[in-house]
């Protein structure tokens, strides 16, 4: 998710449909020189190079006359370069996606992918972030989740314990006092500025605020915007940055990648990041050495609430239904999600990959604590909601920050969103 630089839409648009898959032409059956184009945002990024390479070599050595042809696209519009190719019915046959929203609604325009897939079922996870109405629309290459690291070298600073971090909110909160008055560091590193920010925290804190009812039925449908529970998560998002605990100018700092710098230059004790991609446990450990990342789960605000490592499937492939032969379109997203890419792609790029027979012994101990949590963890909060309601929600938590949108008002429009 690495932010890239903006181009014109209209442009890059242009650009980009250039690069077309099987509905732009050409015969693509497995022997006849045919072409198959994938777009992602991954395929450019230097630590993706041999995962890409695996997958390119397992699909050829089944395909060997087929082509295939990466377009890097970039990040910060890709949703929308997406958009346009759908709507003209062609463009690529293999196409990226985040698990959640982003997929699910958008799966007329995609193929079903459980009769391709079968074999995988059981080696990798997080499926359930790629399927819709019971059919799965895409297979996932990472695991994707929000775990609180904590910078474990402010925590000796102060004279805290850095291997027992506190567990209650109030315990949190009076840690987060100690540490900044003994190394001027803030509580939270906080970037809002694209409005992602609050979908951090929403599932990163949520676990200790929901009870275990109130959550499964927020995964299933069953949201109750009025819920007090539901408004202390939004309440708290609110009180954590009047009272100093966020660094300054969360609304004008960029999740990706501004405010990750902010946690490795040891400027803040906390902060709610990623498994995989970027600002997860891997890039974290480059600047502060693995020894100093602590992984945490929320602490808990509501009595009875079950802290759990919130996480789904993270990024994931798909098949456009305009490609000319969906079987041999699936075989490279069975490529891309094969056990000797994925390995590649956790040892270069630190991502937690969804194939679960990839050993993570070696990595450390914030990645260990992570892999422990997986079984008890459950789906993150916002990857529940449809992207227009992520959308507002985004604009509403900056409102809600400077003041202008009150918290009851908030849910009030978040609530009409998830029922449109």
């Amino acid at each position: 998710m690495k932010q890239r630089a903006l181009w014109s839409v209209a442009v890059v648009a242009a650009l980009a449909l250039t690069g077309c898959g099987s509905a732009a032409g050409g015969d693509k059956t497995s022997n006849s020189g045919g072409k198959l184009v994938v777009w992602d945002w991954k395929s450019g990024d230097k630590t993706a190079a041999n995962y890409i390479a695996k997958a390119k070599a397992d699909f050829a050595r089944k395909h060997p006359g087929v082509t295939v042809e990466f377009v890097n696209q970039p990040f910060d519009q890709y949703y929308t370069l997406l958009g346009t190719a759908i709507q003209s019915g062609k463009g690529p046959d293999v196409m990226m996606f985040n698990g959640g929203g982003q997929i699910r609604d958008r799966v007329n325009a995609l193929v079903p992918l459980d009769a391709y897939v079968a074999q995988d079922r059981q080696r990798l996870a997080g499926w359930d972030a790629f399927s819709k109405d019971g059919k799965i629309y895409g297979a996932p290459v990472t695991l994707q989740g929000h775990p609180i690291y904590y910078n474990k070298s402010l925590y000796k600073q102060a004279g805290l314990d850095p291997e027992h971090p506190a567990t209650t909110w109030d315990g949190f909160v009076k840690d987060c006092g100690t540490i900044t008055k003994a190394t001027k560091a803030t509580c939270f590193a906080l970037g809002n500025k694209e409005g992602i920010g609050i979908q951090f925290w929403l599932s990163g804190m949520g676990s200790g605020i929901l009870s275990p009812q109130e959550y499964d039925d927020w995964i299933a449908g069953k949201r109750d915007w009025t819920s007090p529970d539901v408004k202390k998560i939004f309440d708290l998002w609110k009180q954590a940055n009047d009272a100093g605990l966020n660094n300054k100018g969360a609304n004008s700092t960029a999740m990706f990648t501004d405010i990750f710098s902010v946690f490795d230059a040891g400027k803040a004790a906390d902060i709610i990041g990623l498994m995989s991609d970027i600002g997860h446990w891997k890039d974290f450990g480059d600047f502060l050495k693995p020894e100093n990342v602590g992984v945490m789960t929320a602490p808990v605000v509501t009595a009875g609430a079950q802290p759990s490592l919130p996480y789904d499937g993270g990024i994931g492939y798909a098949v456009a239904n305009w490609t000319k032969d969906p079987a041999v379109a699936a075989d490279l997203v069975r490529s891309l999600t094969s056990t000797d890419a994925l390995s590649a792609f956790y040892v270069d790029a630190g991502a937690i990959a969804s194939d679960t027979t990839i050993s993570t012994a070696s990595a450390g101990p914030a990645v260990g604590t992570i892999v422990s949590e997986l079984k008890a963890g459950k789906p993150a909060l916002h990857v529940a909601l449809s992207s227009k309601t992520l959308d507002l929600m985004g604009k509403l938590s900056q409102q809600i920050l400077d003041g202008s949108v009150g918290v009851d008002d908030a849910l009030r429009q978040l609530a009409a969103s998830d029922k449109a």
